[in-house]
């Protein structure tokens, strides 16, 4: 896979990467997220230590991410229910 070497700025400091070419963008569009969220907490929460303000952000993302593991079980398990209801209506069938 082709890497590319790039630099990303967060709270004041670069973090030199390698990643796949197909995944700057999205790469981008995080640090822009990321750099988005310190500026929202460091304007309504009065924090001005970095390292704060990226505690801050990781809970932030990782609440949201327990979030969306707990639906996708959800879905899974709806999923599963109604293909086991399917299963039985057609063992009456045949």
């Amino acid at each position: 896979m082709d890497k590319l070497s790039i630099k990303l700025n967060i709270a004041n400091r670069v973090y030199p990467m390698k990643i796949n070419r197909d995944a700057e963008e999205n790469i981008r569009k995080s640090v822009k997220k990321i750099e988005e969220r310190i500026k929202f907490y460091e304007k309504n929460y009065a924090i001005k230590d970095k390292q704060d303000l990226l505690a801050m952000c990781l809970i932030e993302v990782a609440t949201k991410l327990e979030s969306v593991s707990d639906n996708a079980s959800k879905d899974n398990k709806d999923i599963e229910i109604k293909l086991a209801n399917i299963e039985s209506a057609l063992s009456e069938i045949i």
